[in-house]
């Protein structure tokens, strides 16, 4: 079937073209690197995997309760609009706030499979380029893992949240080499990494776990390697380079931040107007919600800090978004975190099937005793 099919609201053109500018840069220098940027892309390599055999797509998904979560993580739940609506409804906001996020989810990751082999073109240094490289298969693998999943299993899809795009165009149509890796490894990476882990951590089925812890383990070695190449090159910057990077990280910021409203998930409810703008006064008021936004930028904030983004003007951007106190957040453990994660559900999966085969085993040889 195809995803224009899937979609609620029509997507428009089959393609979205953004002009791009810059200069491919090619390097003569074939010396060793950095040893960091050559250890993250040795584990890039090493890294590698195939989403059709390491995802059991066996699982079953129910599309009406894709995440296996309560409903108080509604925005308009306990609200007079919710308890109005009926069984159908009920079910159908769940179906539309999964599949809303899951498809802004595939939509970034092929923004960032496009960002990454931007880098591989435009940076100058080889070791950078080499892990690009890997990055762009990681991209590649994980809009095909999105767009399975929609496709197969949820049945509906959304087109691409208008801020996201915003921030994709401005990303790709500036014509210096680091924008791509403050747009999309900093800014759309941080925050989708963030959303990932909330849904991994929160979810009860095991086939989104599966796809969202499985994406995660490459996207922290994404936002490690923008971290990396960007912290050495704004040691260089003058303070109106800086500033023009931090306005553009505050810029984005906000348009992430609003991108998380999701207004036309509830403009395809069959709502009313006024229902619709009652449904968003709720997104505004939910403290849950408040409570996801907040973590939601547990990413960014420390990796910009670290990056040598913090003059005051970009602490207090972050203080009235509310989210300034996650500067205090340690990448590496959240990214270590990620890796174990993984790992578990990968040694608990094989660990399953390696029981079934032996009990499968002992089945047959107990029946040819018996004959």
């Amino acid at each position: 079937m195809s995803t224009h099919e899937l979609y609620t609201i029509p997507a428009g053109l089959a393609t979205w073209n953004v002009e791009m500018a810059g200069t491919t840069k090619f390097t003569w220098e074939y010396d060793d690197g950095r040893d960091r940027m050559l250890a993250l892309y040795q584990k890039g390599k090493d890294k590698q995997w195939d989403s059709t055999k390491r995802i059991d797509w066996d699982l079953e998904v129910d599309p009406y309760d894709i995440l296996g979560i309560p409903d108080q993580t509604i925005a308009i739940y306990g609200t007079p609009l919710w308890e109005r609506m009926d069984d159908k409804q009920r079910k159908d906001v769940r179906l539309h706030n999964a599949s809303w996020q899951f498809s802004q989810f595939l939509h970034g990751e092929q923004g960032a499979m496009i960002c990454s082999a931007k880098i591989v073109e435009s940076v100058p240094d080889l070791d950078s380029k080499f892990y690009a490289a890997t990055q762009t298969m990681d991209e590649a693998r994980h809009a095909e893992t999105y767009a399975r999943f929609l496709q197969e299993k949820v049945g509906l899809a959304y087109p691409i949240n208008p801020y996201l795009k915003s921030l994709l165009d401005s990303t790709l149509s500036d014509s210096r080499w680091d924008m791509p890796y403050l747009g999309m490894q900093v800014l759309i990476e941080g925050l989708a990494l963030a959303a990932f882990g909330v849904m991994r951590d929160i979810t009860t089925k095991p086939l989104p776990k599966q796809i969202l812890a499985y994406v995660m383990q490459d996207e922290a070695r994404h936002v490690a390697f923008g971290r990396m190449a960007l912290r050495d090159y704004y040691r260089q910057l003058s303070e109106a380079e800086l500033r023009e990077r931090e306005d553009f990280v505050i810029e984005g910021c906000y348009l992430m931040r609003d991108r998380l409203r999701g207004r036309e998930t509830w403009e395809n409810l069959g709502l009313t107007r006024t229902e619709v703008d009652e449904a968003m006064v709720a997104v505004d008021q939910s403290e849950y919600l408040r409570l996801f936004r907040s973590l939601l930028f547990s990413r960014i904030v420390p990796c910009v800090k670290d990056i040598g983004l913090w003059s005051p003007r970009l602490q207090q951007a972050y203080a009235d978004m509310g989210v300034l106190e996650m500067a205090g957040q340690s990448l590496e453990a959240l990214m270590k975190q990620d890796e174990e994660i993984a790992d578990k559900l990968d040694e608990a999966r094989f660990a399953e099937e390696e029981a079934e085969r032996h009990a499968e085993v002992s089945q047959t040889i107990a029946m040819g005793s018996d004959g």
